[in-house]
């Protein structure tokens, strides 16, 4: 015994699937229909029908375990914090939209408070998220571009350039949230799932690519057109650089001011966060300084810096959307919708593990799917959440969606009472605000090394992403990136790694033989392994690896003995060769002991292998491609008398393979071994020749 361990001595009858079946009874489990699982989707009763309110309400599970005096003051700390940094973001992100700044005020409002009811995170802060500002106004300058009359849509005449955005803006919302809200009542929210962490990182990336290019025109007072579609990025870049010496320096001065002294101090914030009780708002106070002096040097005659301008008070009466617009956009508000949720879903998931609750992908799209549509009733566009707000209404000591709620109370305050204050801010500060949060998706970029080393396709998915999304806009990156990513999803099962198994001495364990040294192989027996589904893509890899691992075609070797059979019969009919006994068929007998005694020109092609065992441990499940494949390399192998086991199958694959009719007379269901071990010792007891005492354990 090794010092420190400890073994353990199994003593067990050796089991085929047959012989375990008939020692021990199994339970029969009668399978629920289709229709079965249709009635008790429907079937409803008192229990149900509370569950189901309660799910549909987040807000009564977690009002009723509230603790006022624990929470009650952090989540007011949170929801001033989170509430001025809304204000400012709600202002910034409005220009990603291509809107006038001030509906990113009511963005910042209507969809916080229905997700207050609806939502089941409570930590993030709900309100505008660059990306989708940007594929908002991606789809707003395609219909109503800068310069030019906008598409000839029923619904635009007779209003003003910034009420047709609006309408566009809001009746995208509200496809947006149709969708979402669809989805979440068909129980769709495991969709998310096809949208891995590589991906939405590359999609991030090259969203934040696009806004900080975005907003080079606010940074350096240019006057630039909104562009959409391929290469939109690129024809903006030129735009610019042809225009660069009209740049405006104040605004430069401005913003490099703003950007540098945020950037300092938000490193500042993140290096003494444990001992500051909350984070400096230093994009409120910087906001509010510029806009004094922006107020006391009168910047917009002086300089002719573009301002915010004027900031109606109070909310604007609620539209209803344009149908003509719906059909327009209905492409665009997909993939939005997708985003969206995606996002959010993903930043809600990190809080829920952190502070230990539970989050519902379906409710969390419904209740985005009701804030959208709610909210573009009211004009402003989608929702999702912002990284650096959510982090800021978390950081501070929010504990519930209450902080959420009362900084959509200081937004409302801003919009009904003070938004005045806000007219002479330079739009260049909300373009700085804007680059300087773009920090973190930014250095995403870091990713890469980090990929490439651990996981290529990842990495590659991650660049085909990036650069998809760059080149392409957003909306048919994110197409590129999914098809990318399936891609490599396919290619991954399509060509796994198969591997020859072997015995580690003194053990019942199996390893790779190429990563042990001290393993025992019986002659005549060989351990083929493959890690994944068998389907229609992968079948005739499969049979090709399972052909190199066993060092002959069973094809091959089948039609060449029975060419020589055909040849030696017909020497045999002339007389020309002699046999005390002739065998019925090409047997392994047969071509050890003639070989000598042929004619040259007679080669009888020899086999080495008798018995073969594949490992099914890993295969999860085969199709009806497969099981034909998978039959055929059986036959052969077993018509140039191979005898084949397969091990560790899945029940559900054995029960496929009897419903499907998959045995006959040479495929039998005697074949199937519990374990690789039990299959193993089989062949050792039945040719006890290759047992080799000492070297095995059994």
């Amino acid at each position: 015994m090794r010092t420190g361990a400890k073994e353990f001595v199994v003593v067990r009858p050796l089991y085929s699937e047959e012989a375990f079946a008939q020692d021990h009874e199994k339970v029969y489990r009668h399978g629920k229909t289709m229709l079965d699982h249709v009635k008790d989707y429907f079937t409803c009763d008192a229990k149900r029908a509370k569950n189901a309110a309660l799910s549909l309400l987040p807000v009564i599970g977690w009002m009723k375990i509230y603790r006022i005096k624990d929470w009650l003051l952090s989540d007011i700390v949170s929801g001033v914090s989170t509430g001025l940094v809304a204000v400012l973001q709600g202002l910034a992100y409005c220009l990603l939209a291509s809107l006038p700044p001030w509906y990113g005020l009511f963005s910042a409002f209507f969809p916080v408070v229905i997700y207050f009811f609806l939502g089941t995170s409570r930590h993030i802060s709900v309100g505008p998220f660059p990306v989708l500002c940007l594929m908002i106004g991606s789809v707003v300058t395609r219909i109503v571009p800068d310069e030019g009359p906008a598409l000839n849509i029923t619904g635009l005449e007779g209003l003003t350039r910034d009420e047709q955005r609006v309408l566009v803006a809001s009746s995208l919302t509200f496809l947006t949230g149709i969708m979402q809200l669809a989805m979440g009542i068909l129980q769709v929210g495991f969709v998310v799932m096809y949208l891995s962490d590589t991906l939405v990182s590359g999609f991030t990336t090259a969203a934040a690519v696009h806004i900080l290019v975005s907003q080079l025109k606010f940074v350096l007072g240019l006057t630039v057109p909104g562009i959409s579609g391929p290469l939109s990025l690129i024809y903006t870049l030129e735009i610019i650089f042809n225009k660069i010496t009209s740049t405006n320096v104040c605004d430069v001065v401005i913003s490099l001011v703003i950007m540098v002294v945020v950037f300092i101090v938000k490193e500042l914030n993140d290096r003494f966060k444990s001992k500051l009780p909350v984070p400096i708002p230093i994009e409120v106070i910087m906001t509010v300084i510029a806009c004094g002096v922006s107020y006391a040097f009168d910047f917009k005659t002086r300089y002719g810096i573009d301002v915010v301008g004027h900031i109606p008070k109070g909310y604007e009466s609620p539209i209803a959307p344009n149908l003509h617009i719906l059909q327009e956009t209905a492409v665009e508000a997909f993939p939005m919708a997708i985003v969206g949720f995606a996002v959010a879903f993903s930043v809600a998931k990190v809080y829920s593990v952190k502070h230990d609750y539970t989050i519902d992908g379906n409710q969390e799209l419904i209740a985005f799917g009701v804030s959208n549509i709610f909210g573009a009733s009211f004009k402003s566009f989608a929702a999702s959440t912002a990284l650096s707000r959510s982090a800021v209404q978390e950081s501070t000591g929010g504990k519930t969606q209450i902080a959420g709620l009362l900084s959509a109370i200081i937004v409302m305050i801003v919009t009904l009472a003070i938004g005045f204050l806000l007219e002479p801010l330079p739009k260049s500060v909300l373009g700085a605000v804007v680059i300087v949060n773009l920090k973190g998706m930014l250095m995403q970029f870091r990713d890469i090394p980090y990929l490439w080393r651990r996981d290529k396709p990842d990495c590659v998915v991650w660049l085909g992403t990036c650069t998809a999304a760059i080149l392409l806009g957003l909306d048919l990156g994110l197409a590129a990136g999914l098809g990318v990513e399936l891609i490599s999803v396919v290619l991954r099962a399509q060509f796994p790694r198969c591997s020859v198994l072997a015995n580690i001495k003194g053990t019942d364990i199996y390893k790779d033989r190429k990563d042990y040294i001290d393993i025992y192989e019986p002659e005549g027996v060989k351990i083929f392994r493959i890690p994944s589904p068998i389907f229609f893509a992968n079948i005739e890899f499969f049979r090709s690896k399972l052909v190199e691992a066993v060092g002959f075609n069973p094809l091959r070797v089948l039609r060449k003995r029975n060419k020589a059979l055909r040849m030696i019969r017909k020497l045999l009919k002339k007389g020309d060769l002699q046999w005390t006994s002739f065998p019925s068929k090409c047997s392994a007998n047969f071509t050890q002991t003639s070989r000598k005694s042929l004619p040259a020109n007679i080669i009888v092609p020899r086999v080495d292998l008798h018995s073969l065992v594949l490992d099914f441990a890993a295969v999860s499940f085969l199709d009806i491609s497969a099981l034909k494949g998978l039959k055929t390399a059986l036959k052969e192998l077993i018509r140039v008398e191979v005898e084949v086991y397969i091990v560790a199958c899945d029940p559900y694959i054995l029960k496929k393979l009897h419903d499907c009719c998959f045995f006959d007379d040479e495929v039998q269901s005697s074949m199937f071994f519990l374990t690789l071990h039990d299959a193993m010792l089989h062949i050792l007891k039945k040719h006890p020749e290759i047992m080799i005492h000492n070297n095995y354990s059994s």
